[in-house]
């Protein structure tokens, strides 16, 4: 399966903001529907937003509230999440995964290759 590495997460203040990045191997992004999604401590598997390999960008209406970005860039092969105004609910492990084309966005069951996650605390 293909590696996918997040990267960019981090300790930051109630209010700061964080982008994080999921590499992936060439033209991935281009073949698959991408994904972010989120689980908090004793929490499920919570679907965050989504980018499909022609562009188009599903949210999570109650987790992004207009405060995350999803993008992707072609050329490098790599997917992020623009975290805005976080706040202290927001902490969780995020991952990423690859989905083939036409799969449910917001499940995780259509994903079938999952990052090792990163870390974003938010503090009060």
């Amino acid at each position: 399966q293909a590696q996918l590495v997040e990267s960019g997460g981090g300790m930051v203040q109630a209010g700061e903001s964080l982008r994080l990045s999921c590499k992936t191997p060439a033209r991935t992004v281009m073949w698959y529907n991408m994904g972010w999604f989120r689980q908090a401590p004793g929490k499920e598997r919570e679907f965050v937003a989504a980018i499909s390999r022609t562009g188009s960008t599903t949210y999570n209406v109650d987790t992004a509230k207009g405060r995350f970005t999803i993008s992707k860039d072609d050329r490098k092969s790599t997917v992020y999440l623009q975290m805005n105004s976080l706040l202290p609910e927001d902490t969780a492990v995020y991952y990423c995964a690859a989905a083939q084309p036409g799969a449910p966005a917001a499940v995780p069951e259509s994903y079938s290759n999952w990052g090792q996650g990163t870390q974003v605390t938010v503090s009060s």
